[in-house]
């Protein structure tokens, strides 16, 4: 046995330590997508600010020069969030939240579902496809 890591279970997890280990892991890609959401943040804050220094260059061009310099000093390049800039905060996240919760929940799966990724929805196909049906198979390979 590895330290750290209980061996693996002998029978199949019961329905509470699947549903249990099914919300965590639910918990999971509820994080991911928030992770997403993050980069998607991240980027169109960067396109903004390239589209703002697009803007004070025209407003120059066009005569402008007053408002151009104050765009470009005040508002491109400029910390979205005290000291950081969008990259810095999904840094943190990262660090701070997401793979804490990535590794803890890796370590759940592989305790207590010897690694096992979705059980919970394996059973729920299981208990809805229909068995013989070519479209139904219960995984690849499966005749």
């Amino acid at each position: 046995m590895i330290a750290g890591r209980s061996p693996e279970p002998e029978l199949e997890p019961d329905e509470a330590t699947v549903n249990a280990v099914g919300k965590l892991s639910e918990a999971l890609e509820s994080i991911e997508r928030a992770r997403g959401h993050l980069y998607s943040w991240h980027q169109l804050t960067g396109k903004a600010d390239f589209e703002l220094g697009d803007a004070a260059a025209l407003l120059a061009k066009a005569g402008h020069r007053e408002l151009a310099d104050e765009l470009s000093r005040e508002l491109v390049g400029r910390n979205v969030l005290p000291d950081r800039w969008s990259f810095q905060a999904i840094e943190e996240y990262e660090d701070t939240y997401y793979e804490p919760l990535r590794r803890y929940e890796a370590r759940v799966r592989e305790s207590l579902t010897a690694g096992r990724r979705h059980l919970y929805e394996a059973q729920l196909k299981e208990e809805r496809r229909t068995h013989g049906h070519p479209d139904h198979t219960s995984g690849p390979g499966d005749a």
